[in-house]
């Protein structure tokens, strides 16, 4: 198992998640290279999380020459990824092929930038569209969005999917955060499990993280 817990959060150690995020971080790759990056961590992302923190159970199986016991993961069709429109997108579709059966929903929120961060380092978010499956006791939720800066949207986001229910466990995935947005979702939510595969210096007088990757929207969808 490759995830390490640092306190407030956990981080994903494998050497090709690290790897494939040196190459998002990069001015230099451009829109469809970073877009397949995103959908590659995100595959990457989702192993993890299988193997760091999803249980096991043994079964009978009968091969064509004996009986013998097998393992299989528990709760596989038990997961609900939802996806933090818009820069998420690529990075869930790497997920669903680690989690081919998953529940999916969709939250488009997204901050004020013309009204700026306030004095406490938190933006207004703006919640435009809200589409959430049934969620379940026995779900494994996953909220996936690339970037996890003040934790404004993130602890928006999560008040929506826990007004849809209670899952027996919920994941913040990102690739980069930051030590502000962790601390303020470790705050408004602790019984959420934050994991991502770099926790970063620090943010900037704009709110973006550094050195980050940019705005994972914008370079994704070329939007700039």
């Amino acid at each position: 198992m490759t995830i390490e817990d640092r306190d407030d959060a956990y981080v994903v150690g494998h050497a090709l998640a690290k790897h494939t995020l040196s190459h998002l971080r990069s001015v230099n790759t451009e829109q469809v290279s970073f877009r397949k990056g995103l959908v590659k961590l995100g595959r990457i992302c989702g192993y993890e999380i299988i193997d760091g923190m999803m249980e096991t159970e043994f079964v009978s199986i009968t091969t064509p020459l004996a009986e013998t016991t097998g393992e299989r993961v528990k709760g596989l069709d038990d997961v609900v990824i939802i996806n933090v429109l818009r820069a998420a997108t690529p990075f869930v579709e790497g997920l669903l092929k680690a989690f081919p059966r998953a529940k999916q929903g969709v939250i488009s929120a997204g901050r004020n930038e013309e009204a700026g961060m306030n004095e406490a380092g938190e933006f207004p978010i703006t919640v435009d569209y809200v589409k959430l499956p049934e969620i379940k006791d026995d779900d494994t939720v996953i909220v996936a969005d690339p970037m996890l800066a003040t934790g404004s949207t993130m602890v928006t986001v999560l008040e929506e999917v826990l007004q849809a229910g209670s899952p027996e466990r919920l994941v913040v995935l990102s690739a980069v955060a930051a030590p502000p947005g962790l601390v303020r979702v470790q705050e408004a939510y602790p019984e959420v499990d934050v994991l991502t595969v770099s926790i970063d210096e620090r943010l900037d007088d704009d709110g973006y993280i550094v050195p980050g990757l940019g705005d994972a929207g914008d370079r994704a969808f070329r939007t700039k």
